[in-house]
């Protein structure tokens, strides 16, 4: 099957059914690879693409807008090719842009104590899914897109060896043009869609 097929939803799902589907295709095209940058940037391609072809958020004002993944800056690889004179320099804890669809966003979010705001930063801090069904009343909101009106972020969260805790490595967020945009079926699709992007990567 052609890859770009990942992306064609059943007629006649309901929403928990879409996700269970995406989930299925999603594990296929990760089935294989283990870089994170290649597995991030056909799993916000395949998102973004489903949720078009998904009558609930494929047009109109209810469309979602913008898809992708926030990454730690400390897992994004070293240069290779800068001029030996060049040094790295020490950097408050940031998310960098990871691969996405949608229009250009913001390139880095803070998420050091003090400096952390947003829906993004929070989601990553407190290692839980943020569900924000109006994002002009979120304190500190980020906007990339002034037309977003709703936004769910789920963090990724890396189980480390031997230890029993959890890692927040990043988020994957998204934006909808509608108030109240996503339910609590959207988290607990995303979650799960998180769950498997973690464990399919090598970090």
């Amino acid at each position: 099957m052609p890859h770009a097929d990942s992306a064609m939803i059943p007629s006649g799902i309901d929403k928990q059914a879409f996700w269970s589907h995406v989930h299925e295709q999603l594990s296929y095209l990760l089935a294989g690879q283990r870089d994170w940058v290649t597995n991030l940037a056909n799993a916000s391609s395949l998102i973004f693409n489903s949720l078009m072809a998904f009558p609930e958020f494929g047009d109109g004002d209810r469309m979602v807008n913008w898809c992708g993944f926030y990454v730690n800056a400390e897992l994004f690889p070293a240069p290779k090719l800068a001029p030996s004179s060049e040094t790295q320099t020490s950097q408050p804890a940031r998310l960098l842009l990871g691969p996405f669809c949608g229009k250009p966003a913001c390139q880095l979010i803070h998420v050091s104590p003090g400096k952390a705001r947003g829906v993004c930063a929070d989601a990553y801090c407190q290692k839980k899914t943020l569900l924000v069904k109006d994002v002009d009343t979120y304190p500190g909101h980020i906007a990339c897109d002034g037309e977003t009106k709703s936004e769910i972020v789920c963090p990724l969260l890396l189980k480390l060896p031997n230890e029993g805790s959890e890692r927040a490595i990043g988020v994957l967020d998204l934006d909808c043009l509608a108030l109240s945009g996503f339910d609590e079926a959207d988290r607990e699709g995303l979650e799960k869609i998180a769950k498997l992007i973690v464990d399919a990567c090598d970090w």
